[in-house]
């Protein structure tokens, strides 16, 4: 759990381990549920989803989960406009999905009135931030990051309130990062944005 807000029916953001043969029963997300697949194959009634596939399932929706072989992904609960309709599913490993955005490489994977998701390839040495940003929500999912004597290696977590520019550069082998920007404004249900962070070790 790197973050809960609320009891059984919580606004969270967590790594979730499946082990092989493991199934969780038809259930609704009421909240909707965001999901990037870490590691392994996650699956549902409609498809499977391998390492780097990102859903979006939104209010109301439901769904049947399930891993054949194990999985780990990171997930978010009840951090949707209710009224967000669209399900999505994006493999992150198609090469069309990239581009270059503001001088590195860019995977697009959302982008709502009150936020955008992507995966960043910042290289060697880049800045992430080069101005304050509405919230951010950062995993690293290869590389590393640097700020200052401080380092965020592969499976670091850390969000950020509005108005703060950290200076975030990107290791000497480069990164590879989840990016969530503008969702921690007041009003939105991933708002009330404080600093913290925490780690994922594939294998802990």
């Amino acid at each position: 759990m790197l973050d809960r807000v609320g009891a059984e029916k919580a606004r969270a953001t967590s790594i979730v381990r499946y082990a092989a043969g493991s199934r969780f029963p038809r259930h609704h997300h009421p909240g909707g549920e965001e999901i990037l697949v870490l590691s392994g194959t996650f699956s549902d009634e409609l498809d499977d989803y391998p390492a780097g596939s990102y859903l979006r399932n939104p209010p109301g929706s439901s769904h049947e989960p399930f891993s054949r072989h194990g999985a780990i992904i990171f997930v978010k609960l009840w951090q949707m406009p209710l009224s967000e309709s669209r399900r999505m599913r994006i493999d992150t490993q198609e090469p069309s999905r990239w581009g270059m955005q503001a001088g590195r490489q860019s995977c697009l994977l959302f982008a709502g009135d009150a936020e955008q998701v992507s995966i960043e390839r910042p290289g060697a040495g880049e800045r992430l931030f080069d101005a304050p940003v509405n919230g951010a929500e950062i995993l690293v999912l290869e590389g590393s990051l640097h700020e200052g004597a401080s380092e965020y290696p592969r499976g670091c977590w850390m969000r950020l309130p509005p108005g703060w520019c950290p200076e975030l550069v990107a290791g000497s082998q480069g990164a590879t990062l989840y990016l969530k920007t503008g969702h921690l404004g007041t009003g939105h249900p991933g708002g009330d944005a404080w600093n913290g962070g925490g780690a994922w070790r594939e294998g802990s």
